[in-house]
């Protein structure tokens, strides 16, 4: 017999002030080196990446800023904003650190999302936006949403 496996909704933590802020590149894929009460509060989503920067130390990505607030079961002292280590192939550690040196462009987390039982962070390298882009991707989001609403309407008419 065939069992049918549960459809499994975990939960999707994705930074949207980055795609704001920053003008998104090239995308990676790491795993992140966590504790066991951190599993359990991402799987509650009980994280925050918003303030949060990947950082190139000695050939090795770290995460920096990301906030794990602990559940209550938690009894040990734990720290929050600890530092985590990123897991990638020696091939796209060296992708970011050359971009990051040369290119003058920031590594960023995207959001957090499970891969089968792993937890992964979508990585992203990013070069800051001014005042005047975003005012203009802000003006580009209201056009879409007018031009929605008005095709809607046309639709219900004819």
């Amino acid at each position: 017999m065939v069992q049918n496996k549960k459809l499994n909704k975990k939960p999707v933590i994705e930074n949207r002030q980055a795609k704001f802020n920053y003008e998104l590149g090239e995308n990676f894929e790491a795993g992140i080196s966590l504790l066991g009460w951190e599993v359990k509060a991402i799987r509650s989503s009980q994280v925050d990446i918003k303030d949060s920067f990947v950082l190139m130390k000695k050939g090795e990505a770290w995460l920096i800023g990301m906030s794990v607030t602990p559940l209550k079961e938690v009894t040990q002292e734990v720290d929050p904003y600890r530092t985590r280590k990123l897991l990638l192939t020696k091939s796209e550690l060296s992708k970011i650190f050359k971009a990051t040196q040369e290119k003058g462009l920031t590594c960023l987390p995207i959001k957090i999302f499970w891969k089968e039982n792993l937890v992964k962070l979508k990585i992203s390298l990013g070069k800051g936006k001014s005042k005047f882009d975003k005012r203009e991707s802000i003006k580009q989001k209201e056009w879409k949403k007018e031009k929605a609403k008005t095709s809607k309407l046309n639709s219900n008419f004819s």
